[in-house]
């Protein structure tokens, strides 16, 4: 009876533990460096003043790979209003022996067969944690979407095992498109 009550228990603080890791949203974005595809490093907050979607991928994840297809067409759509879709790639830097030449080459592979028009870059670990408040209890689900506005402010972001409403075109289409009128001047 303690072994049940005592699993039930651990469960129960791991669950509230997972719950609390992902930052309320809103809320600032902390800023993000990474490096892209050339070995040029990419600072989110260069991009203020655009709506941006940011992926975090796994360069072998056929859901990744279809939501870049998908961001390639919104860059194309969205990108003269204000739209920057920027995708950052968490596991090319899984082993300790990887250059930062491979992990270039990993990403340039990867944006040229799903990502046209936007940057890709990578990433270690922590610093992608970090931006995402998630714990390192939390087994994230790919991709991972943070919808970030014009101010710098994350308006949605996907829990740490994924939400597909962030990854269906509909929905993320329609909030890109309101978080792009924000602030805009209506012409009469």
């Amino acid at each position: 009876m303690r072994m049940k009550m005592f699993a039930a228990f651990a469960a129960a603080a791991v669950l509230t533990v997972s719950a609390l890791a992902m930052g309320p949203v809103p809320r600032p974005a902390p800023n993000l460096d990474f490096v892209d595809a050339n070995g040029k490093h990419v600072v989110l907050s260069s991009y203020r003043g655009k709506v941006v979607v940011l992926q975090f991928l796994l360069t072998t994840c056929p859901h990744c790979q279809n939501m870049s297809m998908m961001l390639s067409k919104m860059q194309a759509e969205f990108g003269p209003r204000g739209f920057q879709a920027l995708g950052v790639a968490y596991n090319v830097m899984d082993e300790p022996t990887t250059t930062p030449a491979q992990a270039g080459a990993a990403a340039r592979d990867y944006a040229s067969k799903y990502a046209a028009g936007f940057p890709v870059g990578y990433d270690p670990h922590e610093p992608i944690l970090a931006f995402l408040s998630d714990s390192v209890l939390d087994r994230l689900g790919f991709p991972q979407v943070v919808v970030v506005d014009k101010k710098g402010v994350i308006r949605a972001q996907s829990e740490p095992q994924g939400t597909a409403a962030l990854q269906d075109e509909h929905t993320l289409t329609m909030l890109v498109d309101n978080l792009l009128k924000e602030g805009a001047i209506s012409k009469k």
